[in-house]
């Protein structure tokens, strides 16, 4: 017989499902409460999603795409999906934005950008951010 009491780890592409449903929650200013409040779950379950401990079933993730605003294809990586290889340089740099885009400074910055409706007012300020990042990179 078999020790089912020892948990295993949670499985990578339920983490980076899980990572990915955060990234969106926060992007959009939603609470745990208010997205488990659509799914009719309690927000500690929309947690274990999110740390990826409990696996998100496939009509579960269609009412969280739904709640969300993405299509189920958001929640996965097109690029491992189509067996395409990514470089070192290019997984870290992937990391690091999305990194970014789930702390409460990225978010914030993403909802106040997209509220800008001005297209060249928002070219503006891209290449004034652009600017700011090459004068830091030489000090």
């Amino acid at each position: 017989m078999q020790d089912t009491s020892k948990k295993k780890p949670p499985s990578p592409i339920d983490v980076e499902v899980g990572r990915r449903i955060r990234l969106q929650r926060r992007i959009l200013g939603m609470s745990q409460s208010a997205l488990a409040e659509g799914l009719n779950v309690t927000f500690q379950q929309v947690q274990k999603y999110e740390k990826g401990t409990n696996r998100v079933g496939a009509s579960r993730l269609q009412r969280v795409a739904d709640c969300l605003g993405v299509p189920v294809s958001y929640f996965f990586d097109t690029a491992e999906t189509e067996g395409l290889a990514l470089s070192d340089e290019t997984i870290v740099a992937k990391n690091d934005l999305v990194h970014f885009l789930a702390s409460e400074e990225g978010a914030e910055l993403n909802r106040s950008f997209a509220k800008i409706k001005d297209a060249r007012t928002r070219q503006k300020i891209l290449e004034l951010v652009k600017s700011l990042t090459f004068t830091s990179k030489s000090d």
